[in-house]
């Protein structure tokens, strides 16, 4: 572990949306259900972290996984457990809340163009 690893584990906002926009990753909502009914981002996967062991194979071992929650504390763990095993995994280190934030005005209006253009977007 180096200053070089701990750069590569994170992944802030602007760089994930690029990455789920392209289709080369998966973003992993990683909070309970409850929190993720409450609210979401609709390109999310949530798998809680408690299921993750059980779920694995849910997830493609050919993409860039990203582990998300409201801050990072439960997804920086998420990504170590993916990482080791086996999958190509990095947390989101400014969290949902500040995605939300981000995901406003000009900036929402934007992504989801981007999003629609190359996803099928169910209501």
């Amino acid at each position: 572990f180096d200053y070089q690893e701990r750069e590569t584990m994170k992944i802030k906002t602007p760089d994930m949306l690029v990455l789920v926009e392209e289709g080369k990753a998966i973003l992993v909502d990683v909070r309970f259900p409850e929190e993720f009914e409450v609210w979401h981002m609709n390109f999310a996967k949530n798998i809680p972290l408690n299921e993750l062991p059980q779920r694995l194979q849910e997830l493609p071992k050919d993409k860039l996984i990203i582990t998300a929650c409201p801050h990072y504390d439960r997804s920086s763990i998420a990504r170590l457990f993916l990482t080791l095993n086996g999958y190509n995994a990095k947390y989101l280190n400014d969290g949902l809340l500040k995605t939300a934030d981000f995901l406003r005005g000009d900036n929402a209006k934007e992504f989801l163009e981007a999003y629609k253009a190359t996803h099928t977007v169910t209501p």
